[in-house]
């Protein structure tokens, strides 16, 4: 399990946050009960309801300086709901900029609503993949980067790639770093932590069986941190660090134009160093809401996983059998 949850989360480029207690509400940014005082140390968190679901969320911290200007730091998860993704486009209206992260060629346009952006980049692949397998939506899909507020705010495909090459640093390299950094020093478990053939029954006959497994990744990625990751080594990395300098630079450049209240919407692998880096600025936290990325509530009417995978077989078999016979003449 915890090689599998190190490729999703440095695939999907996602922080770690302990489970919070049932009671914790799963607030929607601008709900009633969106904010709290205390910054997180992490972006991403898995909520446990009590009830074998929950929720996977999204951190949205904001920060003021002495002049009043305010920054807030936006994290994502690159699949989600496509209410998720609805819900921020809704509230990145109120900003006068909104700085995003997109590794693209120079002066390249930015990816329109629907348009189904496909890319022959590994993380890419593997995103669409995850969207595919778990019945998720895709950020680029459905985040409407033609909004007129929005700034990009990244390296472009050139100098990320130049970058790279000049530090010797590639996404297989870094990847198999964290696989051996996990199997030669995995977290410590706690007792019973260790999935047993009890617990794969329950899985595959417990109902709703898309969203058990939906929990069982959500867990995962709740899981990992970003020195799990290994993206915040002594040199930091190109694909958080040099970035990170690439976004706070075009935050300068906004302030700097006037505006007063700036969105970074950022993969929450990024968060805790963009925080670091604003502090130094001299912006302090001053409310934290979470945004729920997967609902995964358990419904009890929905099928069990080997109730849809026998369900598949059997209409797989009658789909044979209804089709065109051989009479042999």
């Amino acid at each position: 399990m915890v090689c599998a949850g190190v490729f999703v989360a440095l695939l999907i480029g996602v922080a770690r946050a302990d489970d919070q207690p049932a009671t914790q509400p799963m607030a929607i940014i601008g709900g009633p009960a969106a904010t709290q005082p205390v910054m997180p140390a992490l972006f991403m968190r898995f909520v446990d309801d009590g009830h074998g679901g929950g929720a996977l969320q999204t951190a949205h911290v904001a920060f003021k300086d002495s002049q009043g200007r305010e920054v807030d730091l936006i994290a994502a998860v690159h699949i989600g709901e496509k209410a998720y993704y609805t819900q921020l486009n809704q509230d990145f209206q109120k900003y006068d900029a909104v700085l995003y992260e997109l590794i693209k060629p120079r002066d390249a346009a930015p990816p329109t609503l629907g348009s189904g952006s496909t890319s022959d980049n590994p993380i890419s692949k593997f995103q669409t993949f995850l969207k595919t397998a778990l019945d998720l939506d895709f950020q680029l899909d459905d985040v409407d980067y033609t909004a007129p507020n929005f700034v990009h705010a990244d390296l472009d495909k050139e100098t990320f790639e130049r970058l790279q090459e000049e530090r010797g640093e590639t996404f297989t390299d870094l990847m198999l770093k964290q696989l051996v950094k996990a199997m030669t020093n995995p977290p410590p478990q706690a007792a019973g932590d260790e999935p047993t053939m009890k617990d794969v029954v329950h899985l595959m006959t417990a109902p709703d069986g898309e969203r058990q497994i939906k929990v069982v990744i959500a867990k995962q990625l709740g899981d990992m941190d970003t020195a799990a990751m290994g993206l915040d080594g002594p040199g930091g990395s190109v694909i958080v660090t040099e970035r990170n300098k690439a976004a706070m630079q075009t935050l300068d450049d906004t302030l700097g134009k006037g505006a007063k209240k700036v969105a970074i919407f950022y993969g929450a692998a990024h968060m805790p160093d963009m925080a670091s880096r604003l502090e130094a600025e001299g912006f302090k936290p001053v409310a934290t809401g979470w945004t729920v990325a997967w609902d995964l509530t358990i419904r009890a009417d929905q099928p069990s996983a080997i109730e849809s995978l026998l369900d598949n077989l059997l209409n797989a078999n009658d789909a044979d059998n209804s089709g065109p016979k051989d009479n042999g003449n």
